[in-house]
């Protein structure tokens, strides 16, 4: 760690929902296994969608920073232009940043104790330092695989995708692992899920599978099955939570080009996961989405508002709570180390 006569710290103790890094970076999928993946996939991986950095501090602290690599911001994630910080769970600011390269400060009025600061994502800053505050402590780890849903298209701020309202219920270092346009439960994305360290895995896909990549039900069901198998290699014994797909008004009783419904792409997930529920996967559990969230709940028919993005947490967080968890406590429970994988290229 950094700590010189200036005070500045590296900022990497103080960053939470680190899946791998690629030289400076936080990236959502393996540097090293990136060829094996869809291109969309790699490209959703670039954005640093759910890192943070969580931290303890007495008065006013500084990050240190370059914002502006990626250059694009989708429109679905207005909010995720601007640093957001947020005290025992709610907004207490909003900073709103512009893409630079250049390397700039930014300064937290902070009144004290612990807080959580959510950096721009849709400019992929890289951080660089941290002055005037200490790492909090860290967090069980959850991984999150899913879609455009789960990455937090359309809540209005990074801290109101599901995943992270979830994640902050449970007291859990939540590692966003959703994929915009991509999630279709590609082999490659299972084997990278099992090799991360993780205290509680979750898995949340389907609704691209209607469309996109059109699936059969056939195909789902094998789909499920075989993803699991492969997070199953790396998280033989962590509790695992599959949702099935939200709601899709067009889609439910519409066959795709190969002539399978949304709900009929559903029913196949949740019976796949019966069947190794059945089959002895004692620490397995389903969530079916179905009913999460109504037509009114969603901005364009797919995404959730931020409504449906809290009644899809709140649902998650139900469920979790009855499953067997780690407590909140130092590094290093579970079946791994809670610090991510590191690629250094």
């Amino acid at each position: 760690m950094r700590d010189g006569s200036d005070g500045w710290q590296d900022a990497e103790p103080f960053v939470r929902g680190v899946a791998w890094w690629d030289g400076d970076r936080c990236v959502r999928a393996d540097p090293a296994d990136s060829a094996r993946l869809p291109v969309q996939t790699w490209a959703r991986a670039l954005m640093p969608v759910g890192v943070r950095l969580e931290f303890t501090a007495d008065g006013p602290f500084e990050v240190r920073y370059r914002a502006g690599a990626l250059g694009t911001v989708d429109a679905l994630r207005e909010g995720c232009r601007a640093w957001e910080v947020l005290r025992d769970g709610e907004r207490v600011a909003r900073i709103p940043e512009t893409p630079s390269e250049e390397v700039r400060v930014l300064r937290v009025d902070w009144p004290g104790g612990q807080g959580v600061l959510h950096p721009p994502e849709g400019y992929a800053p890289v951080l660089l330092g941290v002055r005037g505050a200490r790492p909090a402590p860290r967090q069980p780890r959850w991984l999150v695989y899913g879609d455009s849903i789960t990455e937090g298209w359309s809540a209005s701020a990074p801290s109101l995708g599901w995943p992270a309202r979830a994640g902050r219920a449970l007291g859990l270092d939540t590692v966003n692992l959703g994929y915009s346009g991509s999630a279709h439960g590609e082999p490659a994305a299972a084997q990278q899920l099992a090799s991360l360290p993780g205290d509680a895995v979750t898995v949340a896909f389907g609704c691209n599978c209607w469309t996109g990549v059109p699936f059969s039900a056939g195909l789902m069901a094998e789909t499920v099955t075989a993803f699991l198998r492969l997070v199953r290699a790396g998280h033989p014994r962590t509790p695992l939570l599959v949702l099935s797909p939200l709601p899709r008004p067009e889609a439910e009783r519409t066959p795709n080009p190969l002539g399978a419904t949304l709900a009929e792409l559903r029913a196949a997930m949740e019976g796949a996961v019966r069947a190794r529920q059945t089959a002895g996967d004692e620490r397995l559990t389903l969530l079916s989405g179905a009913d999460l969230v109504g037509p009114e709940h969603l901005v364009d028919g797919v995404h959730p508002d931020d409504t449906g993005h809290a009644l899809i947490a709140d649902a998650v967080t139900r469920t979790l709570r009855r499953l067997p968890l780690p407590q909140r406590g130092p590094a290093g429970r579970g079946e791994g180390r809670t610090d991510g994988p590191r690629a250094r290229v």
